[in-house]
């Protein structure tokens, strides 16, 4: 027996196995620290490594935006742990370029950087009714109040990370079953990106959903359309070609 006062990532992570069933879906959420993370890859060790503690194989990933090409990265060096991914709202680049629309050009995400780290509390209020929906007011109180609990330097931080980020050549690289649900009016992704990520990913065993719905976070304000869309998918079983 190997003795260790040092805690696991799952339990720092608070994973936990809830319910019972013939499927395994893993809802990814992680640990920040700006210092380590400055690129999607340390997060997929992470995923990794909490799926290898927990004894998980063969499982459903449920990821949203910058969690879902953290999945793809994860399945890619791992396959065996993977039977299915499902990626929510998620984007391989954000950055425009002359033949991919990611949604913004790079002026407007170095000024958006900026305002987060001059105009913090600023940003946080503006930014929660454009990212969420403008309709929600309770979505949009929550968002903020996680926003504002993150801080200005990880937030100037994380941005950086997720927006500057480029993915697309990695994506070609999936070769696990994948579905894409997408809103149909998202500021950060537009829908021209799920039709991207259906062409590049695993051609024949991927699939794309949208929901009609405003905003980033189906999960926060629409989650009763996600649901339905998720049982649709989990028992289905994966795309055959």
């Amino acid at each position: 027996m190997v003795s260790t006062t040092e805690k696991s990532l799952s339990t720092a992570l608070n994973a936990r196995t809830i319910g019972s069933g013939k499927e395994t879906i893993v809802l990814y959420k992680s640990l920040y620290n700006h210092t380590k993370y400055t690129s999607y890859e340390p997060f997929a060790d992470d995923l990794i490594t909490v799926m290898d503690e927990m004894d998980l194989k063969y499982i459903t990933f449920v990821g949203h935006s910058m969690s879902a090409m953290i999945g793809c990265i994860a399945s890619i060096k791992r396959p065996d742990l993977f039977k299915r991914l499902i990626l929510l709202c998620a984007s391989p680049r954000y950055v425009n370029t002359d033949d991919y629309e990611g949604g913004f050009e790079r002026s407007n995400i170095e000024n958006l950087i900026s305002t987060i780290e001059f105009h913090f509390e600023n940003w946080v209020s503006a930014y929660g009714p454009i990212a969420v929906d403008p309709n929600d007011a309770v979505s949009i109180d929550k968002f903020q109040n996680c926003l504002k609990s993150m801080g200005c330097e990880v937030a100037v931080s994380l941005a950086k990370t997720v927006f500057f980020s480029d993915y697309r050549e990695m994506v070609k690289e999936v070769q696990i079953p994948c579905t894409i649900i997408q809103s149909s009016n998202d500021v950060a992704v537009p829908l021209s990106v799920g039709h991207y990520l259906k062409n590049k990913i695993n051609k024949g065993l991927s699939t794309l959903e949208f929901i009609d719905m405003n905003g980033h976070f189906p999960q926060l304000t629409a989650h009763l359309k996600l649901v339905e869309v998720l049982n649709s998918v989990v028992g289905s079983g994966p795309p055959q070609i």
